[in-house]
């Protein structure tokens, strides 16, 4: 099976164009519908595909992990995904996708892998209500292929949180203080567990702030703010003090969202910090590429908050001692 590591010029020129990969899986004919149903990660979160090694089981694994396999001497948790999609199968996995998130490696136990489809952005679109909700609300978006066949995009952030635990840990938010600065932020994403996160360390940090759930939808809004923000004879800058962006989002990424943002006068002064779990060093370089002002991973509140902290305070002209 392939080998799915590409230069950050590759990935780059994928970015600037609204464009991703797309891995094709299935999880095996659901006895629940008797359909075998299509779904899809971004090529970019692949290491490799594996036929499934032996795996080491061992006691008090959270549901839905079956354990941990050895891949080059790292051990790497190894997740069942019909568990968490709500698929029955009979059907042993035939396939290992070794995903990597902020630096977290781990394997998805699927049925089979399909192919490698390249697809625009904007024609990946949100799922009808109805759709949202099968699978454990796990699908964050749908596609049309070109033989007519629906992909499912799945929310991978939300299944890493249910077997990590880590937005439950009571720790999470231990250090971050309000700012003692009237301030408002915007962010965009996709996944319901990163908006909630982004929204409690919000609050802890006494930020107000508003969102959308995906680029195009983000871009809208922003341009209502900054159509106000002339209106009133104010500046964008007067009204938000930074834009916060995930980057996979349907109909618009945020590389895009980030070069539209940055090519547009009434938005100078408003920092763009990029919000990801794909890979820090690649992500980032490419961040850059776009315009963004800065790079923090998801999934780390306290970082977040140290971030914007003296960015707020440099927007401000004052100095931080936070």
């Amino acid at each position: 099976m392939s080998n799915f590591l590409k230069s950050v010029d590759d990935r780059t020129g994928l970015a600037g164009a609204n464009r991703l990969e797309i891995l094709l899986f299935s999880l095996g004919r659901d006895l629940n519908t008797g359909r075998e149903e299509l779904f899809g990660i971004n090529v970019f979160k692949v290491r490799e595909v594996l036929r499934v090694p032996e795996i080491v089981r061992a006691p008090d694994m959270p549901p839905g992990v079956e354990g941990m396999v050895s891949l080059r001497g790292v051990m790497i948790p190894v997740i069942h995904m019909s568990h968490f999609c709500d698929v029955k199968v009979e059907s042993t996995p035939g396939a290992l996708i070794v995903t990597e998130y902020n630096y977290n490696m781990q394997g998805f136990l699927v049925d089979s892998v399909d192919q490698i489809v390249r697809m625009e952005w904007s024609s990946i679109k949100e799922p009808p209500a109805m759709m949202a909700h099968r699978h454990g609300g796990l699908v964050t978006a749908v596609a049309d292929l070109k033989d007519d066949r629906i992909v499912m995009i799945l929310d991978v952030e939300k299944i890493l949180d249910e077997t990590t635990g880590r937005t439950a840990d009571p720790h999470l938010f231990d250090g971050i203080e309000k700012v003692g600065l009237p301030a408002r932020m915007f962010f965009a994403d996709d996944s319901s567990v990163a908006r909630t996160q982004i929204e409690l360390t919000m609050k802890r940090m006494g930020i107000e702030y508003s969102s959308a759930n995906n680029g195009k939808k983000a871009w809208e809004k922003l341009c209502k703010i900054a159509d106000d923000a002339e209106a009133a004879g104010e500046t964008v800058a007067d009204r938000l003090d930074f834009i916060l962006t995930d980057v996979e989002m349907p109909e618009m990424d945020g590389y895009v969202l980030t070069k539209k943002i940055k090519g547009d006068s009434r938005f100078n002064g408003v920092p763009v910090i990029m919000h990801s779990s794909l890979s820090a060093a690649a992500n980032s370089s490419i961040g850059k590429s776009v315009g963004a002002d800065a790079y923090v991973g998801k999934f780390k509140p306290k970082e977040l908050a140290e971030l914007l902290v003296p960015i707020l305070y440099e927007k401000k002209g004052r100095d931080s001692n936070y």
